[in-house]
């Protein structure tokens, strides 16, 4: 059984070697162009063409695959893999594989169809994720799945450590999904009518941390944050980036601060913050232009004073 895969990010890099690895041939990648990366603008290639050019695999990066269905049927796959490849695929190029295109979902469905499974469900709070194996339809990720795996999400997991694990879970998956293809033992099921629900793509805006919150809901956004867009905050108007933070309690006396007042002055306690239902403690910060440091030093180093207010 001829594949190709189609993935871009360094969340793909995992599903593609385990294919490699459990044996099965894959005759090409097809990934997304190189782009300009850094302050330089130096063009860097996906961390899929990197994997696949280690494995020896050949290597597409056509702007619309639409455009290059020839190069692609050149490849001479029966099946397509893809994973987070980033482009919408037509039913000309669904055609091209006689034995169906397989998409590695990172999350579960219904629920967590489009661009940010991952993210979206630590900003709501979810306590439990997945990875989906489904059969690629017009549709955005409304196929019949062939297999759902399932993990809980630690309550301090970031976005970044849970997609490392998602990525190893999705290589399992789409493993035990290409056996059951390969000798056509398998079953599908239809996704839910119910509970339909599509993520979109996160964007900085929506990283802002608003401290009229609960301490949850501004820890949860923080995780889901991190690495990237980023939670924020800002102080006399300049930007203080957060990477971690935790529920914290207030002392007596605090309660009537104004949310988003700094309550704590010593780096023993911490950089602790007013919130909608008590208290959150900043634990890793970064100021504009500076490193990235502990709460506690940040307090330290006077960048931020007792009775200050960060912006909501």
């Amino acid at each position: 059984m001829n594949i190709v895969f189609a993935g871009t990010p360094e969340f793909a890099v995992a599903p593609l070697k385990k294919i490699v690895e459990n044996g099965f041939t894959v005759v090409g990648v097809i990934t997304q162009t190189d782009k300009p990366q850094g302050r330089k603008g130096i063009l860097t290639p996906p961390p899929v063409k990197v994997a696949a050019e280690a494995l020896g695999i050949p290597v597409l990066q056509p702007e619309k695959i639409k455009d290059e269905l020839p190069a692609v049927k050149a490849l001479g796959g029966e099946l397509l893999v893809t994973c987070a490849y980033g482009q919408i695929l037509t039913q000309e190029t669904l055609d091209c594989f006689p034995k169906g295109v397989w998409n590695i979902h990172a999350g579960l469905l219904p629920k967590y169809r489009g661009a940010s499974p991952i993210q979206s469900c630590i900003l709501a709070g979810e306590t439990q994720t997945g990875v989906s194996v489904m059969k690629t339809e017009l549709g955005l990720d409304s196929g019949d799945i062939l297999l759902e795996e399932r993990t809980p999400i630690d309550e301090k997991e970031t976005c970044g450590e849970l997609s490392k694990r998602l990525s190893l879970l999705g290589a399992e998956a789409i493993v035990k999904a290409l056996k059951r293809i390969e000798t056509g033992e398998y079953t599908l099921t239809k996704q839910s009518a119910e509970g339909v629900n599509v993520v979109r793509k996160i964007h900085k805006e929506q990283a802002k941390i608003d401290f009229t919150k609960t301490a949850k809901e501004i820890v949860d956004l923080v995780r889901g944050m991190n690495p990237a867009p980023v939670a924020y905050t800002a102080l006399d108007g300049n930007k203080i980036n957060v990477y971690l933070a935790e529920k914290a309690s207030l002392e007596e006396g605090e309660e009537n601060a104004a949310c988003g007042e700094v309550l704590s002055e010593s780096v023993k306690r911490g950089l602790v913050v007013k919130c909608g239902d008590g208290a959150v403690k900043l634990l890793e910060v970064q100021a504009a232009g500076g490193k990235r440091m502990k709460g506690g030093d940040f307090l330290n180093g006077r960048k931020a004073r007792k009775g200050q207010v960060l912006e909501c």
